[in-house]
């Protein structure tokens, strides 16, 4: 099974992360294949915007695939914070809209990446934030996105507890654009892409990219913050050990439904 499938339906790119058993958490694999569609989208003709989803009902993208950081060391974030700066740059900085069609769950690196796209989409069953302080991880790119989106007051409270936002509340702060049935999603999210790619091209072009001109200084800021206080977290051990604490209680319980 492909993690990631790209497909073109009546000029609209659609991008589904395709790992449902994993609630879509996206390995790094995953995360540069999309960044390269999407540069590659921009240029496309036969391309006029982009709708980027998850497959299944349960998750949109959960985040990070923990396996791949439960052996990592503070040598190892470097790469991977760059990797996802060209991801989230890519789509802030392609000239076509961008839509999220959060069909579940969209949490941690999940959770930015339907931030940055131009417009999300929901069903009223969808939770979304920012749960890394529950997993040993500082939140620092999510804080930046999500204080930039909410103001201070909210920020605090979902860094610093990890709570997701159910679909109304979320809807309420301005995170989700429009709420629709959960089997309308992603049909309502290709509509809405087609009418953002029907406005004047290069007027559109010229104020998405004023807007990721104006937010991209202090998401830079965030991820040279991150580099530090990760690499300070990655040398403490306690990413890793959350990691396979995740795994070990996942191998018990899967042991006890055996049983």
């Amino acid at each position: 099974m492909t993690d990631i499938v790209f497909e073109t339906r009546d000029r609209i790119a659609l991008i589904t992360l395709n790992r449902p058993d994993s609630l879509n958490a996206w390995t790094t694999e995953m995360q540069q294949q999309l960044a390269s569609a999407v540069t590659a989208y921009g240029t496309d003709d036969t391309v006029d915007a982009i709708v980027i989803t998850g497959t299944g009902e349960r998750a949109f993208c959960a985040g990070q695939d923990l396996a791949e950081i439960t052996d990592f060391t503070s040598d190892d974030v470097e790469g991977w914070l760059d990797n996802f700066k060209i991801v989230y740059d890519s789509i802030l900085s392609v000239p076509k809209p961008v839509v999220a069609a959060l069909n579940g769950v969209a949490a941690g690196s999940g959770y930015q990446l339907a931030l940055i796209c131009d417009r999300r989409i929901a069903h009223s069953g969808v939770r979304m934030g920012q749960p890394e302080v529950n997993s040993g991880i500082p939140s620092i790119t999510g804080h930046f996105l999500t204080q930039y989106s909410l103001g201070h007051s909210r920020t605090s409270d979902m860094m610093l507890t990890g709570r997701l936002l159910g679909a109304d509340e979320a809807q309420q702060a301005g995170l989700i654009h429009k709420l629709v049935e959960q089997q309308d999603v992603l049909a309502a999210a290709m509509e809405d892409a087609r009418e953002l790619a029907s406005k004047p091209p290069l007027a559109f072009k010229l104020t998405k990219q004023r807007m990721r001109d104006l937010m991209w200084p202090g998401l830079l800021e965030a991820f040279e913050a991150a580099l530090v206080i990760d690499q300070g977290a990655w040398s403490d051990g306690e990413p890793q050990q959350s990691a396979k604490d995740f795994f070990t209680a996942r191998s018990a319980k899967g042991s006890e439904g055996a049983e």
